[in-house]
């Protein structure tokens, strides 16, 4: 008998430390995206965009940096590169925007090679790049309430119109959509401190580009975010360096 007691001991020590760690519940996502919105610091995110449809084609790549205050994103550095486009490069501090490259190629009065404007945080690529921006509380509360959560993935679908109502990013990225009742089916996957690891979102591309080229096709875009807290400086192109964007 006592040898049958030690033998359940033994097992049950054995299943106690082989239980996987992905079993945890997996921590409040918004909670613990507002323990990093710490002014200096940020995230970084690389992603991919394509549109299937009668095919495959990758439209373009970004990268970049967000950088954080106590309310969430304060500053952005994005670079994209597509085929068939210049290489653009996006500075986004506070509501003013500075572009290089892309459709502002060509250099301005005074070898100025940025242009200033109001909004598009994502420049022209925005309109091509992710249109869910974990880095926003209110966008991932939103997407907490409307999803479904299973263990580290969060599935759903909003549409633009309600994206618009809580996300400046969506917002000011895609400012000239097409309709406003497209639905964003998306998928987060969180990190067992529950931060946005990836996310990958699909919908129609009429949406955005209500034109026969994009008749019946879809958008997807996979995003990577890492470096969640890391410090981050985003600064403004020299004043000598910058341009009033044309009419």
């Amino acid at each position: 008998m006592k040898k049958t007691i030690t033998v359940l001991a033994a097992c049950g020590a054995v299943l106690a430390t082989t239980v996987p760690a992905h079993a945890a519940p997996v921590k409040d996502p918004v909670r613990a995206l507002k323990s990093k919105l710490v002014a200096g610091h940020g995230v970084r995110f690389a992603e991919t965009t394509v549109v299937t449809g009668d095919g495959k084609l990758t439209l373009q790549k970004r990268k970049g940096s967000f950088q954080f205050d106590a309310k969430g994103i304060a500053a952005s550095d994005i670079s994209a590169t597509s085929k068939g486009r210049a290489d653009e490069r996006t500075i986004s501090v506070g509501t003013y925007s500075y572009t290089k490259g892309g459709i502002y190629k060509e250099k301005f009065e005074g070898g100025a090679t940025w242009v200033k404007s109001r909004g598009l945080p994502g420049g022209a690529s925005g309109f091509y790049g992710q249109v869910i921006n974990p880095a926003e509380p209110k966008t991932l509360a939103a997407l907490v309430k409307k999803g479904r959560l299973k263990g580290r993935t969060l599935t759903g679908k909003i549409t633009f119109k309600d994206l618009a109502k809580v996300s400046r990013w969506f917002d000011a990225s895609v400012p000239l959509r097409m309709h406003d009742d497209t639905k964003v089916s998306y998928t987060l996957t969180l990190s067992s401190a529950g931060l946005v690891s990836r996310v990958k979102s699909s919908y129609a591309a009429t949406g955005v580009f209500d034109a026969n080229g994009f008749e019946g096709k879809t958008m997807t875009i996979d995003s990577r975010f890492t470096g969640w807290g890391a410090k981050t400086r985003i600064k403004a192109p020299a004043p000598s360096d910058v341009a009033t964007a044309p009419n």
